[in-house]
């Protein structure tokens, strides 16, 4: 069951995720952190982190450009965790189940807080011809709330009405074992969806080399450091035997832990590779004709 106060806190947070994100941009937008939020009002802060980090995944490559319209994986993210913690819902199937869905149906919702901000647009335009500083400021401020609204009311309205139909749609997955088994399925092929719609959209062709070499590394190293982690593992229980054998007051202490190395291993590359093609960069835009770099043209990997 779902408290007040947890509804009331979840529908200010989904108010506040959007204008983050269109303004301060602190991430506290993102499905992770939306899951995180939820999970620490609801009780259950791995369930939360588990739905929002799935659909992180999922829109990872996923932009707004142009003013276009994308899923609402955050608020999804709100919804999933929420019903998932107080029915009891596999949080696999909650993502497919609820935040998927809710994600889609917000994107309706999305255009209608797009469209319902050009009437504050409008009253700024007609401010700034008048100098008009302090209507400026007051139409920019009351901006933020159709776009606040468009996330905030459907999310008070599915945790306030929701509970029942959340139970019978569980209650139905239940006795159809097949099809949520292949709802499980989708789940865990959205992340892959999530890495496929962000190499199309970066340079991949471009910087090919990088890509290939970054699979390489990742390959070696995660070989490398797997036997290093399975030597520490043995080592491990080898010094707890010992320590059985010696006592308390004798005991060796052996808390090294090898299992972040191969993503240390991986940043390390990643920055190194960073700093190479920035240098790069910075020589060829020195090197350029001045009426090349005057043009203001923006190439494919500069989006």
């Amino acid at each position: 069951m779902i408290q007040w106060w947890q509804i009331l806190l979840l529908t200010l947070y989904s108010f506040y995720q959007i204008c983050d994100e269109l303004t301060i941009v602190s991430s506290a937008g993102s499905p992770v952190f939306a899951g995180f939020i939820s999970g620490l009002v609801m009780g259950d802060v791995q369930t939360g982190l588990l739905i929002g980090g799935s659909l992180q995944l999922m829109v990872l490559g996923v932009g707004t450009f142009g003013g276009a319209s994308r899923i609402d994986a955050t608020s999804g993210a709100v919804l999933a965790t929420a019903f998932s913690v107080a029915q009891g819902i596999d949080p696999e199937q909650a993502v497919v189940t609820i935040a998927v869905p809710v994600a889609a149906l917000l994107t309706y919702l999305d255009i209608l807080g797009r469209m319902s901000t050009t009437f504050f647009a409008h009253r700024v335009d007609a401010a700034i011809e008048r100098f008009d500083y302090k209507g400026i400021e007051l139409n920019y401020l009351l901006g933020a709330i159709p776009w606040g609204l468009s996330r905030a009311l459907p999310v008070f309205l599915a945790l306030w009405l929701g509970g029942g139909f959340v139970e019978n749609l569980v209650a139905t997955i239940d006795n159809y074992k097949w099809f949520a088994n292949g709802l499980v399925l989708a789940g865990r092929m959205l992340p892959g969806l999530g890495f496929a719609i962000l190499l199309h959209t970066l340079p991949a062709k471009r910087y090919f080399h990088y890509l290939a070499m970054g699979f390489g590394l990742t390959a070696m190293l995660t070989v490398l450091y797997g036997n290093i982690s399975s030597l520490g593992g043995a080592v491990g229980s080898l010094v707890g035997a010992v320590n059985e054998t010696l006592g308390a007051d004798a005991a060796i202490a052996f808390t090294n832990n090898f299992k972040g190395l191969s993503m240390i291993g991986i940043s390390i590359i990643g920055v190194f590779l960073a700093v190479l093609h920035y240098q790069n960069a910075r020589r060829t835009a020195v090197a350029a004709p001045v009426s090349n770099v005057e043009s203001g043209e923006i190439e494919d990997d500069e989006f």
